[in-house]
């Protein structure tokens, strides 16, 4: 056995039994949620996390599943904001809210101990169940919001950013985010918050992760307290559309900006995409492995064309994006674009070499660990793992899926998903038409 070979099976019996200390319940209460839970004792702390679907995918105003989510806990029945604040002040906890793509979600650390945990856990059921989302304090956070977009709209990678999403989800709910608009915002009422809440916010829609200092007992009680005040009601949420196919083309745009902010993609992975190891480690090797990435060498190292280039993966319910960002001299832009192109055309017909895939496996596996390598981080993978009903050995699977990888699995899959022709291709700070 090869030297890389041995350390790659150290790293992945290591991790394995990690993994296994790692044990995940779970069950399913009677109004539809799901919980997971990881008992611990190792500190006096408890972490709570309860998401529902009602990320950004579900607007249909875009702007409004944001603001449910972050408005949750400046108002609840009984409780104004500055109420909620004193409370958590003097309980020394912290409820953190907001909304991704598929989900909205808050979070609760506290101490474990009854006197601090049972009425942070009130806190917290009252915030979920009983908003009022106060007129004052929407107006406040859509001009903060409206701000806050006009700033990043200033910056030439975040408008590349929004141009490709809309490229690549024209139509579809995963486009939404990148549809925002000042104007929309603006629009937004409180009877829109209070509406989307109703719909979004309810038992069936739940997943409760919890980590921590308490039993099993205590843990089937917190759960149920949580959404008691929830109902099931009306029509159940319409699945999310499978991503239609999306034409590749080019969008370029001038800008003021010295240099041309570069974004390439196309609609790819979702988390049970048979393909996703072989999709994962090939993308590490393309681009997301840092300064070992075949186009990190072939741009920044080889030529100079650019300080910084990256691939990405991300995964969601539907085909999530396949994304390669650079930003480079505007005068270099259309060169930068062809050594992307054929870097990705010849990686895609070699796949890896074996010193490539022995690399990025023993990265990737080795820094896993550290993605729970706190009770706070582990929450934040139950979470994943209940939103995409992952299986609960997950932690244990993942070094064993990459590490039994071949090259040969890793290119088939490239060659069979990917393609440069397919990508859409924005180019913001373009100095010509072509």
């Amino acid at each position: 056995m090869s030297v890389k070979r041995y350390v790659l099976a150290l790293a992945v019996l290591l991790f394995s039994g990690l993994a296994q200390a790692v044990v995940i319940q779970y069950w399913q209460q009677a109004n539809g949620a799901r919980v997971y839970f990881v008992e611990t004792h190792e500190n006096p702390i408890l972490d709570v996390r309860v998401d529902f679907d009602a990320g950004t995918r579900r607007d249909n105003r875009p702007g409004v599943a944001d603001l449910t989510a972050s408005l949750l806990d400046n108002g609840s029945v009984g409780r104004d904001e500055e109420e909620i604040r004193a409370t958590l002040a003097d309980l020394a906890v912290s409820i953190d809210g907001g909304a991704d793509t598929e989900r909205a979600s808050l979070t609760l650390r506290t101490l474990s101990r009854p006197a601090v945990r049972e009425p942070a856990l009130a806190l917290l059921a009252d915030i979920i169940a009983k908003p009022t989302f106060p007129s004052v304090v929407l107006e406040r956070e859509k001009r903060r919001a409206i701000d806050g977009l006009k700033q990043r709209e200033s910056n030439p990678g975040f408008v590349a950013d929004r141009a490709i999403g809309r490229r690549l989800y024209p139509e579809h709910p995963y486009g939404n985010e990148d549809r925002l608009s000042a104007q929309g915002i603006a629009a937004i009422q409180r009877q829109d918050l209070l509406a989307f809440w109703h719909t979004h916010y309810q038992p069936r829609y739940a997943v409760v992760s919890i980590v921590g200092d308490i039993g099993r007992p205590g843990a089937e009680r917190l759960a149920e307290r949580l959404l008691t005040g929830l109902r099931n009601e009306g029509p159940a949420l319409v699945a999310i559309p499978a991503v239609p196919p999306v034409t590749p083309g080019v969008v370029r745009q001038t800008n003021s900006a010295s240099q041309a902010h570069i974004r390439l993609g196309m609609p790819l992975i979702s988390r049970s995409d048979p393909d996703y190891y072989a999709l994962m480690v090939g993308n590490y090797v393309l681009g997301g492995g840092g300064f070992d990435a075949r186009l990190v060498k072939e741009l920044r190292v080889k030529r100079g064309l650019t300080y910084r280039v990256s691939s990405q993966l991300l995964p969601m319910e539907q085909a999530g994006p396949f994304t390669i960002a650079l930003s480079t001299r505007k005068d270099q832009a259309d060169q930068a674009l062809q050594v992307v192109h054929s870097t990705l055309a010849r990686f895609i017909d070699e796949g890896p070499t074996e010193v490539e895939l022995a690399q990025a496996k023993a990265n990737i596996i080795g820094g896993f660990p550290l993605r729970f390598d706190s009770n706070r981080k582990l929450l934040g993978l139950l979470s994943m793992i209940g939103a995409y009903r992952l299986p609960l050995d997950y932690l244990e699977r993942y070094p064993r899926d990459v590490a039994a990888l071949t090259a040969d699995q890793v290119r088939d899959a490239w060659r069979r998903r990917v393609s440069p022709n397919a990508l859409s291709t924005v180019v913001i700070g373009a100095t010509a038409t072509p």
